[in-house]
């Protein structure tokens, strides 16, 4: 896996991180970039940790499933994506206040991590290179979640459930690349 679809996964992981950090901004009255500043930082973090933890689970059982992991991935991040999808049509924005405290940002910092943890598994099975990845990732994410704390509190929930849509799109166009790499069909 090369890096154009390194940052390409990068950007589909943090849009889950991005429509929360719209909802963030859409409940400031005024940017607040402290607490973007937090929002940021915890969203980057946990989007690079949990592909690393990902990554060791899906080393452990490499042998087993060595003959079927173009497979895993592509089913991974298609039901990722699917469920991104499906989460964009949804009507309901949960997390619509600017509480950035520990507890509630740790909360919110797996729930839109978990994908990641599935993309580590199969970051394992392609041996893609972790450190180049979870630092995309990691930075990608940070950054995306700022812009997001800053598009909220500007523009409200107009492009939260467009870039939840993109990320999954994205994350089904990727599964399917990976399949039909290693099914010889590119």
């Amino acid at each position: 896996m090369g890096w154009i679809e390194i940052i390409l996964i990068s950007i589909a992981l943090a849009m889950d991180a991005f429509a929360v950090s719209i909802c963030k901004g859409l409940a400031m009255s005024k940017m607040n970039w402290k607490k973007g500043f937090i929002v940021g930082i915890y969203f980057g973090v946990f989007q690079a940790l949990m592909p690393i933890i990902g990554y060791f689970l899906g080393s452990r059982f490499e042998t087993i499933v060595t003959s079927i992991d173009h497979w895993i991935a592509f089913i991974l991040l298609a039901v990722i994506g699917g469920k991104m999808i499906k989460d964009a049509y949804e009507n309901t924005c949960e997390n619509c206040n600017d509480d950035t405290t520990p507890k509630t940002m740790l909360i919110l910092a797996i729930a839109t991590s978990i994908d990641a943890l599935a993309v580590g598994i199969m970051f394992a099975f392609l041996r893609v290179n972790l450190i180049l990845a979870v630092s995309f990732i990691g930075i990608i994410t940070f950054f995306l979640a700022i812009l997001g704390v800053k598009i909220g509190n500007i523009f409200g929930d107009k492009y939260e459930k467009k870039a939840e849509l993109a990320g999954g799109c994205i994350l089904i166009v990727m599964g399917i690349k990976i399949l039909l790499e290693h099914l010889g069909i590119l």
